[in-house]
């Protein structure tokens, strides 16, 4: 699937929380899928656990 069918389901779910939840729904339905896309990287690879615990400078000091 294509990232621009992506980008339109996920607008559309959200667009569809927001009408009928209200502002509450729209918010918990974008930190899920916010959550989701996390998960879904770091079960692909393309994250590892370490990438949220490391600093940002490796050694370097900056002055």
């Amino acid at each position: 699937m294509s990232m621009a069918v992506v980008g339109m389901v996920v607008g559309m779910a959200l667009g569809f929380a927001g009408y009928f939840g209200g502002f509450g729904a729209f918010v918990l339905v974008a930190a899920l899928g916010a959550v989701g896309f996390v998960v879904g990287r770091f079960l692909e690879g393309d994250l590892e656990a370490g990438d949220f615990f490391r600093g940002r400078d490796r050694g370097e000091r900056q002055r």
